[in-house]
């Protein structure tokens, strides 16, 4: 049979040692309430590249949207 290999806090516990343990972090306490709200879909759309990229697409339609009108 293989044997495996043992790391060496597994080895102080095959040997009746507790191998050793570090203390669990605090955990943070929140005293405050949340006063902002949520961030949804209108903060999106008031991103700059999202409203530039936008405005060229929608002026692009205008465009074309015109040029069948009158030209064509």
């Amino acid at each position: 049979m293989l044997d495996t290999p043992q790391l060496p806090d597994q080895l102080d516990a095959d040997q009746g040692q507790a191998p050793p343990s570090e203390p669990a972090p605090p955990v943070p306490v929140r005293t405050e309430k949340r006063t902002e709200s949520p961030r949804g879909c209108l903060f999106a759309l008031s991103q700059p590249p999202l409203m530039i990229f936008l405005g060229v697409i929608g002026s692009l339609l205008l465009m074309a949207a015109l040029h069948d009108l009158l030209l064509l």
